[in-house]
């Protein structure tokens, strides 16, 4: 049993090595006759950036839809097969059933009967566009805040409803590239409207032509021919947007999510074996086997972020979504090296419990919309990208980990046997050593971005929102430090207080970007008010928890007294 148990880590470890390689061994290719491999790896233009046609297929069907694919009662189609299907065979397409609706009182003026689907087609619902745009346009003339439910989810149909057209219409993304004629991308209509024989638009019009006519043998020559040219006179593009496609099916943050759950239900098995079982060889193999799973989990995330920024061409965060990435990424990193210093596993526990959560998050920021969009003017500096935004991100990821490191305190402390003096004494040691690095790098990121401020707006520091909320955290952090050098708390106060910092580097990450609140807002969201108040109620029962009398805490940390020498 024993030397079962000392191979149990390896053999988890290959096991997810192999689960993320069967990601590449098998890719998500697509059922066809036609080459759609070829088509859905051409580079086009939408948003601001180059991209592969995969890309814009799945962000468009999952912005309508809520999915990347769509199921009839006979077939599922790809992405790439209901984009070409869009704008070869309109008059198919419009029936198909991929506008999602769930709002009853939408539902109710749409007389749609939503009693076995959520998801409707563009003819059903295009009967009542009229009344749609009206109410649209009320909707719009409320500020966002005031807005009610139905008021929002018209809103978000009638943008679904622009989407679908100007797709149907090939308004974009720009199809017609910069081969022979030496200009930027073009829109394909427009360009044939101007000049009919312009060759690059001629050549995407045979394409969708053989598609539509069922012609495999030559829309797939055509293809052949028109990647070839692309290769030829757009090769960085071409090559670029063909790793776009394998990022986009392969889902590295995705994959690190699971690994991280995974990692997560071997640390809480051996956390609950430590105290059930005398069996310490069992409690080393369940948390080996957590650490493996993180090292490959932050493998992938590595690969993941490292991709992003050779697609981008940009530092590794650029918005509120890859943020949270990296905030789990670093998270990983400080859970691997606590758990080298303690051995206990509440570092690997709470790494997986970061990196799962803000991969969540990083789901939710992306939802349909491009995550490698382009940036705002005030933005586009890969050297302040680079510096200003990845020390603060970094401090807002060690803050972080010190209060979870406070909430595992508090938690065990209470509810479990499981702290004795010193293993209480090294994890406070820990979140103290976590605080003093979330408070250097929280300062210099902070003052960094008051220069950038300058050079971008003409003042150092104008108190805004985002600015006062990174003073906070720097503030927070020395009132904790200074609170245990002058002898005010100690270790119980230290990680209460190392709690609190999590609401305020919330507020400051978060909900300064996603309220509506001062120059660094991306906009107001309802659902962030909700979850936001909900992770700071929380926070405060935890603190709460925290400062209950010592008598009501299940773990003693007394000192064992050494056993007199005989």
């Amino acid at each position: 049993m024993k030397n079962a148990l000392k191979y149990l880590p390896w053999i988890v470890f290959v096991l997810a090595i192999l689960s993320v390689g069967q990601k590449l061994a098998s890719p998500d290719t697509v059922d066809s006759q036609f080459n759609l491999e070829a088509f859905r790896q051409l580079p086009v233009s939408a948003n601001g950036r180059t991209k592969p046609l995969d890309t814009v297929a799945r962000n468009s069907l999952m912005s309508i839809s809520g999915r990347q694919s769509m199921r009839t009662d006979d077939k599922k189609f790809t992405a790439i097969e209901w984009y070409i299907e869009l704008i070869t065979n309109p008059k198919q397409a419009i029936q198909r059933n991929v506008f999602r609706i769930d709002h009853p009182d939408v539902l109710a003026m749409l007389k749609l009967d939503a009693e076995k689907r959520t998801r409707f087609s563009f003819e059903e619902v295009l009967t009542a566009s009229e009344e749609i745009n009206n109410q649209a346009i009320r909707a719009s003339q409320t500020k966002a805040k005031a807005r009610d439910p139905f008021q929002r989810a018209i809103l978000v149909l009638n943008e679904r409803m622009m989407l679908f057209s100007r797709l149907t219409q090939l308004e974009m993304p720009y199809l017609v590239p910069p081969i022979s004629s030496g200009e930027d991308w073009r829109p394909f209509v427009e360009t044939l409207s101007l000049n009919p024989d312009d060759p690059d638009a001629r050549a995407l019009l045979n394409i969708l032509q053989s598609y539509r006519d069922n012609e495999v043998l030559a829309f797939n020559e055509q293809i052949a021919q028109f990647t070839q040219q692309i290769d030829n006179e757009l090769g960085y593009v071409a090559k670029k947007s063909r790793y776009e496609v394998i990022f986009n099916y392969v889902q590295p943050f995705y994959t690190a999510l699971v690994l991280y759950v995974m990692a997560f239900l071997f640390g809480c098995f051996g956390l609950l074996s430590s105290q059930l079982s005398s069996k310490k060889e069992l409690t080393r193999a369940l948390l080996n086997s957590m650490t493996a799973l993180i090292v490959v989990a932050f493998v992938v995330q590595t690969i993941g972020i490292t991709s992003r920024v050779y697609l981008q061409g940009r530092p590794p965060i650029t918005n509120l979504y890859s943020s949270a990435v990296f905030i789990g990424w670093f998270g990983a990193i400080l859970g691997l090296i606590i758990d080298r210093q303690m051995k206990i596993g509440l570092g690997g526990i709470m790494a997986s419990v970061i990196g799962f959560g803000t991969l969540i998050i990083a789901h939710n920021l992306g939802g349909s919309n491009d995550t490698m969009g382009m940036m705002q003017a005030v933005l586009d500096s890969n050297f302040w990208l680079a510096t200003h935004v990845v020390v603060v991100t970094i401090g807002y990821s060690a803050t972080f980990f010190a209060g979870f490191l406070g909430i595992s305190y508090v938690l065990l402390g209470v509810f479990t046997k499981t702290l004795d003096h010193e293993r209480g004494k090294s994890l406070t040691k820990m979140v103290y050593g976590i605080i003093c690095f979330a408070t250097l790098t929280s300062f210099v990121g902070t003052v960094l971005g008051g220069i950038w401020a300058d050079q971008s707006w003409g003042r150092f520091w104008g108190w805004d929102a985002k600015e006062n909320g990174a003073a906070l955290i720097v503030l927070m952090n020395l009132l904790i430090l200074h609170a245990r050098w002058g002898g005010m708390v100690k270790d119980r106060g230290v990680v209460v207080l190392a709690i609190s910092c999590n609401i305020v580097t919330a507020w400051s990450w978060f909900g300064t970007n996603m309220l509506g609140v001062g120059l660094h807002s991306y906009g107001f969201t309802q659902s962030a008010v909700f979850w936001i108040a909900m992770f700071v109620l929380s926070q405060l029962v935890l603190m709460g928890i925290g400062l209950l009398p010592m008598s009501l805490w299940r773990s003693k940390f007394q000192r064992v007294k050494p056993a007199p020498k005989s």
